[in-house]
């Protein structure tokens, strides 16, 4: 089930419109407030995490943007297509897509239970499936638009105790490419951006410390702000679908 509720009714102040899956987390909403500072009207979706979804969207009117809060379960391509279709009534209907929402875990491969490997991958590569099924037709409909899925460095490279989450990430890689090549022709751009190690409540427990940023060229993370700053760039690209981009300093 989807519901909507709105922030700063008069949405038709802004000239354009995003919908940003995950924006009760940290990443997505770093995300939303970039796109609200620019003058954007914000799509916050969230699952179960409402009070913090509300908290993102406070913001994004304190940054001068407007929005509406919708709560979908990505996992259920009903819920995605209801939360879409209620985006699309809005004015400005989105010309952007970010799909950001996903979970993570940790386990050793030998260890990984079934059930937490199958609820990874229904969640971040069937999940976005979802997303961008339902985020396409309207895109084309209009001519033409960007959608921005939310990657992972461990889904090139895998990472130790990651086996579920590192899969999840790969997929999006193949999923990603054959979007952008179908649906090229129609002005619907597709691209992975890779945000690094954030400090979010999916990885505080896991942030690395000390020599592990030896293998960054920079010998840093990359600033949540950053990050946030170049998925909008990357969004507004008329000429760029298909490629992945990278926002830290390891070499892929």
């Amino acid at each position: 089930m989807t519901m909507l509720s709105t922030a700063r009714d008069p949405a038709s102040e802004s000239k354009h419109s995003v919908l940003v899956t995950g924006a009760s987390g940290a990443i997505g909403r770093a995300i939303s407030l970039a796109f609200a500072a620019a003058g954007w009207s914000v799509g916050v979706h969230y699952h179960r995490n409402k009070a913090a979804a509300e908290n993102t969207l406070t913001q994004v009117v304190a940054v001068g943007g407007t929005g509406a809060l919708y709560e979908a379960d990505i996992r259920e391509s009903h819920a995605v297509q209801q939360m879409v279709e209620a985006s699309c009534r809005r004015t400005p209907m989105p010309s952007v897509f970010i799909c950001n929402a996903g979970i993570g875990g940790s386990h050793l491969l030998l260890r990984q239970h079934e059930v937490d490997w199958a609820e990874m991958l229904a969640t971040n590569l069937t999940g976005t499936f979802h997303c961008l099924r339902a985020m396409a037709p309207p895109l084309l409909a209009r001519g033409g638009g960007s959608i921005v899925v939310i990657g992972s460095h461990a889904g090139f490279h895998g990472s130790t105790g990651q086996a579920a989450y590192a899969s999840s990430k790969a997929g999006l890689v193949g999923l990603v490419n054959t979007a952008a090549q179908e649906w090229g022709a129609g002005n619907v751009r597709v691209n992975l951006l890779l945000p690094g190690w954030q400090k979010t409540g999916l990885s505080e427990a896991a942030m690395p410390e000390g020599d592990y940023w030896k293998g960054h060229a920079l010998g840093r993370p990359p600033s949540r702000e950053e990050v946030a700053k170049t998925v909008l760039h990357l969004a507004q690209l008329n000429d760029l679908s298909g490629q992945v981009w990278n926002c830290d300093s390891r070499i892929l």
